[in-house]
């Protein structure tokens, strides 16, 4: 079960700064302190052609789509500690990756422009450049391994446990992650519509809307508060596939009779498991170093330099 679960994330004054940008997405920027290349290449395997780049060259648009750019020096450089432990643990200890194996997102100049708006553009990018230069090389391990470093924007209020091949994810309280943009959703379903989502899980439509909602019952919770198990009518499903059907940002959740329909309670922002991306901010803002934070949301870990 718990397999199946975890499976189904400034100067004051600013000199000539950027930026030239190939079709890769490579920002080069002239500085007295360049990207310390690792030697790791990630392969560029888009249409068009096929080239490479250093990690630590492409890490800075990685970073710049998972997590905002204005939520503290310490909080992105934990961010990019993690995004470098990711793909090295994709290159699987070889020297390179094709990117289309990652299957992450990168943003290249002109998105991250679109994202921040163009005045913010130098400053933000600055501060998730920094991010990665100030930890290059640095990945997380325990026990000697590179870990599957785990995250989620924002927890439900405590994150998760993960199974025996995950045991450096234990449960820690982030409180303020209710303070989060967007930690609490509610969405009204008909019970038409419910049924119909929740009968394209397998397609057998055993679901009726006339079941709906008085036969949905939560079999089991984690100890987080995360559905791990959901009848409804004589089904069975995974906290995580219902959660999928209905579009719901986390499966941390409860149904409640509404208006002749139906409506979710949602909490949280992701899957919950490991580092809280909003934990993580408010961390730095209380002056938590990235490494702090890192052990705090990982246990029995250990950074190294690759």
């Amino acid at each position: 079960m718990g397999k199946k679960i975890l499976m189904a994330c400034i100067l004051a004054f600013l000199f000539p700064y950027i930026i030239t940008l190939a079709w890769t997405g490579k920002v080069e920027e002239k500085k007295e302190m360049p990207i310390t290349l690792s030697g790791k290449r990630v392969i560029l395997d888009r249409k068009g052609g096929e080239t490479a780049m250093d990690v630590e060259e492409y890490l800075p648009g990685v970073v710049a789509k998972q997590m905002p750019a204005d939520y503290g020096k310490e909080a992105l450089r934990a961010q990019a500690i993690i995004a470098r432990t990711y793909i090295y643990g994709k290159m699987n200890g070889q020297k390179e990756v094709k990117e289309s194996d990652l299957h992450m997102d990168y943003l290249e100049q002109k998105q991250m422009e679109k994202m921040w708006g163009s005045e913010a553009f130098v400053t933000s990018y600055q501060a998730v450049e920094e991010a990665v230069r100030s930890t290059a090389g640095t990945v997380i391990t325990c026990n000697g391994n590179l870990i599957e470093p785990l995250f989620h924007r924002a927890s439900s209020g405590m994150t998760r446990a993960g199974d025996e091949n995950h045991p450096y994810l234990q449960p820690v309280e982030c409180k303020k992650d209710v303070e989060a943009e967007g930690f609490l959703t509610i969405v009204q379903f008909s019970k038409d519509d419910f049924a119909d989502k929740i009968n394209k899980i397998s397609g057998d439509g055993s679901v009726k809307a006339d079941q709906i909602p008085q036969s949905i019952q939560i079999v089991q919770r984690d100890d987080s508060g995360y559905v791990l198990q959901i009848q409804i009518g004589t089904r069975t499903f995974t906290g995580d596939e219902v959660q999928y059907a209905l579009s719901l940002p986390s499966p941390s959740y409860e149904f409640e009779d509404y208006e002749g329909g139906v409506r979710a309670v949602c909490r949280g922002i992701g899957h919950g498991y490991g580092f809280s991306q909003y934990g993580a901010k408010c961390k730095s803002e209380e002056g938590w170093t990235a490494e702090k934070i890192l052990a705090y949301f990982y246990k029995n870990i250990v950074l190294k330099s690759e």
